[in-house]
């Protein structure tokens, strides 16, 4: 019982980071923030065979999820580092997200919640032709503390998923062992009735 429900739990925690991953690649491909569409891609397959491991009983899948759950957690904490600007981090830069093949911006900067885009014309003389300027009013929340957010609510789900995912593969390990103990996987331990012939055979002798 207590197996079926840490993988039934584990299941549920592996469909909401599908969910919120998903909405998160979406809202990244819109900004071109092409290092965390690769993380996110390398995220969702990881889940899925996390997901895969924990219905069919595969315990190495899980600790691979859990593994990789680690590193997903520190690139979590690296991004939130990276908008909040500690150390020498400056969330204006072109090289950390966008691998600098484009400027760098967050979705969230024009269609944060209550934002207001507003075009500047005409733009200043060392604004580049191809981009547009403009003023952005009103926000209700910035948007480097919505990346925040996303960013914390991922490391909440693989916390709690780190926690299931090391439960589920004790669960099974227990299991495993216990099946063997009675003999479940000793291919010699347990052998048919076999057939006895109750016929006996009696001499013959012909006379003449």
């Amino acid at each position: 019982m207590g197996c079926c429900s840490g993988r039934c739990t584990l299941a549920f925690i592996c469909g909401m980071q599908l969910v919120s991953v998903l909405e998160r690649q979406v809202i990244d491909f819109l900004g071109y923030q092409w290092a965390a569409i690769l993380t996110n891609f390398l995220h969702i397959i990881v889940v899925i065979l996390g997901l895969f491991g924990t219905i069919q009983f595969r315990p190495r899948y899980v600790t691979g999820y859990a593994a990789w759950l680690v590193v997903w957690m520190t690139w979590n904490v690296f991004i939130i580092c990276f908008y909040l600007e500690v150390g020498d981090l400056s969330r204006d830069s072109d090289l950390v997200l966008t691998f600098n093949l484009s400027m760098h911006r967050s979705w969230w900067m024009e269609n944060g919640p209550g934002c207001r885009v507003t075009p500047i014309t005409p733009p200043p003389s060392w604004a580049p032709e191809d981009h547009r300027y403009i003023a952005i009013s009103g926000c209700l929340m910035d948007f480097q503390f919505v990346e925040v957010a996303h960013s914390s609510l991922q490391i909440l789900l693989a916390l709690v998923g780190f926690i299931y995912a090391c439960y589920v593969v004790k669960l099974i390990s227990e299991e495993e062992d216990s099946f063997d103990f009675i003999g479940g996987f000793d291919s010699y331990g347990y052998q048919g009735p076999q057939k006895t012939s109750h016929l006996q055979l009696q001499p013959m002798y012909m006379s003449k």
